[in-house]
């Protein structure tokens, strides 16, 4: 009869380090039971201590079982290897590790400012992966915390979130001191080269289920995600591709790319690839028990559900060659691409995206004007940008397709192609008239404008935009025009646009 040791060393072909299979450590041999009862998180950094004290690292066998854990340290050439059946849960109460004391923090919320206060955690480590096909269960994560502690307070939170008083606000950001003992991530990085993620299920992680800061050479494979905030984060990352994943949000951005100030400098996030991943807003937990219902009709944002990919907020260090490719958008905000901390956006393309449900705008390109960051910030740029074969159905009619930059601070080089958007319909002439404000440090999402003056596409202060091939669609009819432009210049249209409505 074979070992679980035989299967393991057979495994070393498929391993994303195959040294590791030379050494296999069973959590069970050091203490962990696995009963649903125990706190099993000393078994596991012990486990995780010997594999990494083996001369080529080791391998970290979890078997079928309910592990219930605080914080687990990884070390540098550890595999952490989940087995159909095994869960590792976030246990409830204050047993986590402390956040890191890192200063002030102005620039970026509490969320992004830590990583030990997670369930799974690793900082400056080197060839570490966890595999699946196991279940890593967030249930005693928090999913809040204080935000930036930024002294000019503005461009803070979306517009949407106006009307909320000062209790509702404290309720989703408690300050800092009632977070010690806390979990608010599933899975943290920071620092680190290296990185495998791939095969396992992630269920309600909190704040973040995956934040990657400052690493280089993650990839992040086959992973199903339904969570109660943010799905994937990657920030100020370096060569990083994400693929096959299906990520469900609809209370924050479902994969995500940024460059905060987190690390302490402005760096920016370039070389990631997203493809054929699915993202969605359905309500918590319908994506993975496959009924994918859709009755929550706001975010905490107050907004309507989430659930996208996105470049932003946070863009300090800007982002540069990223590749957004074969993915599809189900009962969930657009694609937007945002640059509002002084970063630089450039060399972006997305292409091949399909979007059915969309619950604001299915496209949404912004430069704004916050400059949180030190003094000195200045207002980012966004150039050479390539949207291409991207069909969208059901959008919510009051949010066009838009291209908003500011005046002075064009948006420049954009190429729309061969682009396909159907609207819900609806709109007035009261909307055909209306005139927004530019609204420059003001949080971006779709929403901030109000209602758009054209129900397509609308684009203002822009420089150079090509279209080629666009056709728009409502199924009711609506009184906007479909396409409106207002400060652009170079524009350039080849085929004849197509309008239905």
């Amino acid at each position: 009869m074979p070992t679980r040791r035989d299967a393991i060393l057979g495994m070393a072909a498929f391993l994303p380090f195959p040294t590791h299979a030379a050494a296999t450590i069973d959590v069970r041999d050091h203490g962990a039971r696995g009963d649903g009862r125990a706190i099993d998180s000393a078994a596991f950094n012990a486990a995780i201590a010997a594999a990494a004290a083996r001369p080529h690292g080791g391998t970290v066998v979890v078997p079928a079982g309910r592990y219930r854990c605080y914080s687990i340290r990884l070390r540098s050439h550890v595999t952490l290897a989940l087995a159909e059946g095994a869960v590792i849960e976030a246990a409830a109460g204050t047993g986590y590790d402390l956040p890191e004391d890192n200063g002030e923090q102005l620039y970026q919320d509490f969320g992004h400012s830590h990583w030990r206060n997670s369930l799974i955690w690793g900082e400056d480590v080197d060839q570490i992966a966890i595999l699946g096909p196991g279940l890593i269960d967030g249930r005693g994560l928090t999913r809040d915390g204080p935000g930036a502690r930024w002294k000019a307070q503005t461009g803070e939170r979306p517009l949407s979130m106006r009307q909320m008083t000062a209790a509702e606000i404290a309720r989703l950001e408690p300050d800092a001191a009632r977070m010690n003992g806390l979990g608010n991530k599933a899975i943290a990085f920071k620092n680190g080269r290296d990185i495998r993620l791939a095969g396992f299920t992630m269920a309600k992680c909190g704040h973040f289920a995956i934040l990657a800061t400052g690493t280089q050479r993650l990839t992040i494979q086959d992973l199903s995600i339904d969570t109660d905030r943010d799905g994937i984060d990657l920030d100020s990352v370096r060569d990083v591709l994400v693929e096959r994943c299906r990520v469900n949000t609809p209370n924050d951005d479902a994969i995500v790319v940024k460059s905060s100030y987190a690390l302490g400098r402005a760096a920016a996030a370039e070389n990631v690839t997203i493809r054929h991943c699915a993202v969605s807003g359905y309500d918590l937990g319908t994506m993975l028990d496959g009924s994918r219902r859709t009755t929550q009709a706001m975010a905490p944002d107050r907004d309507r559900p989430t659930g996208r990919i996105k470049l932003g907020t946070e863009s300090n260090g800007g982002y540069r060659n990223i590749r957004i490719e074969d993915c599809s958008f189900h009962h969930c905000r657009g694609l937007a691409l945002e640059t509002v901390d002084g970063g630089v956006m450039e060399n972006v393309i997305a292409r091949r995206l399909t979007m059915h449900d969309v619950t604001t705008a299915p496209l949404f390109l912004r430069i704004g004007d916050r400059r949180r960051g030190p003094a000195g910030t200045g207002v980012g740029a966004i150039r050479g940008v390539t949207l291409g074969e991207i069909s969208a159905t059901g959008i919510d009619h009051r949010f066009a397709a838009t291209i908003a930059g500011l005046p002075g601070h064009r948006i420049e080089d954009v190429t729309l192609r061969d682009i396909h958007l159907s609207y819900a319909g609806g709109g007035t002439t009261a909307d055909a008239a209306r005139r927004p404000e530019d609204l420059a440090s003001a949080y971006p999402e779709p929403s901030m404008f109000g209602v758009t003056p054209a129900w397509g596409l609308w684009a203002r202060h822009a420089r150079g935009l090509t279209i080629r091939g666009l056709s728009l669609a409502t199924v009711a009819p609506d009184a906007r025009p479909p396409f409106a432009t207002e400060d652009v210049v170079d524009l350039h249209v080849t085929g004849t646009p197509l309008w239905r409505g």
